[in-house]
């Protein structure tokens, strides 16, 4: 039996958009705005780009557009993703976010 591959990391898409929806553009514009050590949730950034409660369609953005700081966002738990952890903690923590043990953002 063969294993599924790995999701893709955020910005890890292979195909990334061609050209970017009004939406996509005020998710990127809020992302790019992310100073280094400055962290939100997904939902913030929906909000921030006029879109309250589409949390997930920020986790498609970042999955597809690549160059952008998606380390800075995370869960609104503030736990990261299992999956995300091993890259997105060290990010995080080179720029000065504490990041325990259980993944949970400080």
């Amino acid at each position: 039996m063969t294993r599924p591959p790995p999701p893709l990391p955020p910005g890890g898409h292979p195909e990334p958009p061609e050209a970017l929806t009004p939406y996509q553009r005020a998710v990127v514009a809020v992302v790019q705005a992310l100073a280094a050590g400055e962290v939100v949730t997904y939902g913030d950034v929906a909000a921030e780009a006029g879109r309250p409660g589409s949390a997930q369609a920020v986790a498609n953005v970042l999955r597809r557009v690549p160059g952008l700081p998606w380390w800075r966002v995370v869960p609104a738990t503030g736990r990261l993703y299992r999956t995300h952890a091993p890259v997105q903690a060290p990010l995080l923590r080179a720029e000065g976010v504490e990041v325990d043990d259980e993944r949970r953002v400080r």
